[in-house]
């Protein structure tokens, strides 16, 4: 499998960067689920700490993927779809990739309004970003779960029309971001 995309599919290492985002999106559910869970203390503590690790590493996931695809365009659309679908399909990408950097920064920054430290599996320490402020943190809690419900929908749409293209429309856009699939 080429590193690099080709016009026929993504390469691998596009093809790593989408699998692990997926990846660290469902590990994001899990851990802010289980913290909801946890009454006040270490445990929550902890679990907060590990969904901060996973979403900065979304945050620096999110840039090396969109510079990588700079670097290398994406197969194009097969000849077929509609110039609505390409549009929608070039809308949803871009809500993906603003999304992928929103979420993260906006935990960031509620963090900091809310004087709690953000590290990388405490082994960087983050700077804040703000100045404490409880009404900014209320605020920027509001705006994260607004942002995590938008993804979670965008991200669904996207499930949706991978399938409508390979069950439906039974093209290759699916298996061209399948690893090992041809």
């Amino acid at each position: 499998m080429p590193l690099r995309n080709t016009l026929q599919r993504y390469g691998s290492l596009a093809q790593f960067f989408h699998w692990a985002t997926v990846a660290l999106i469902v590990v994001q559910l899990v851990t802010i689920n289980l913290a909801e869970d946890l009454p006040r203390g270490l445990a929550k503590l902890e679990m907060m700490a590990r969904h901060k690790s996973f979403g900065i590493t979304i945050l620096v996931l999110a840039a090396l993927r969109l510079a990588w695809r700079f670097a290398n365009p994406i197969p194009p659309a097969p000849a077929d779809v509609a110039p609505w679908q390409r549009r929608a399909a070039d809308v949803s990408h871009f809500l993906l990739y603003a999304l992928l950097f929103a979420l993260p920064l906006s935990g960031w920054l509620m963090s900091s309004a809310a004087n709690y430290p953000v590290s990388w599996f405490g082994l960087v320490q983050l700077p804040d970003l703000v100045a404490p402020a409880e009404q900014l943190h209320e605020t920027l809690e509001e705006v994260h779960e607004a942002l995590a419900t938008a993804l979670l929908v965008v991200a669904g749409i996207h499930l949706l029309a991978a399938l409508q293209h390979h069950f439906v429309r039974k093209d290759d856009v699916l298996r061209r971001m399948l690893p090992g699939s041809r």
